[in-house]
């Protein structure tokens, strides 16, 4: 009954689909950049490894 009046009343409240917006955006760019950085090159003294399994391979 509580949660009806706050509604009912237009009382600020969190905006959680936003956040939830906000937080999968965070994790797909760190995603997506990350593929991208270990593709473009090899960090230092990582130029002769293999690359790791879950990075997809991209032709140029």
């Amino acid at each position: 009954m509580n949660l009806l009046l706050q509604i009912a009343s237009n009382e600020p409240h969190f905006p959680y689909a936003a956040t939830a917006v906000l937080g999968l955006g965070f994790i797909a760019a760190v995603t997506i950049g990350s593929i991208a950085w270990y593709n473009s090159k090899r960090p230092a003294g990582w130029e002769n490894k293999e690359r790791p399994d879950i990075v997809p391979d991209i032709d140029k």
